[in-house]
């Protein structure tokens, strides 16, 4: 078993991903973790679209901290206001979305972990597609 230090992030530290509309800050993964999960916050501006409905191998945990989230989930949208707990299990096909006037934002913890190494390109994905 490895023996991990403890974390301490100030409000707003975290690795940011800048994607226009949409900002992801992730604060723990990889080392952090073991490689076990990634937990981050992404940032949705007013009526941005999510990525595109898609499904993946880990599980994807949400907690929306902000705003109003809406999730596909299968064949189903749902509206997640503030303090909503959403869980995509691996293999389920989800999105998500701001559809609202006001910022939104949710707590992403997905499992397994090395989520990460993906960001890069997902952040200029969204540049060039949801700006």
């Amino acid at each position: 078993m490895t023996t991990r230090p403890p974390i301490h992030l100030a409000p707003g530290a975290g690795r940011v991903y800048p994607g226009g509309r949409v900002a992801a800050v992730f604060l723990a993964d990889r080392e952090e973790t073991d490689h076990r999960y990634s937990i981050s916050e992404w940032w949705l501006e007013p009526h941005t679209q999510g990525p595109g409905a898609h499904s993946h191998e880990e599980d994807d945990v949400f907690y929306v901290l902000e705003g109003t989230i809406s999730f596909l989930l299968g064949d189903r949208w749902i509206d997640a206001p503030r303090g909503s707990f959403v869980l995509a299990p691996g293999g389920v096909t989800h999105d998500f979305e701001n559809r609202t006037d006001a910022r939104a934002g949710m707590l992403n913890i997905s499992v397994p972990g090395d989520f990460e190494d993906h960001m890069p390109g997902i952040a200029e994905w969204f540049r060039e597609h949801r700006s």
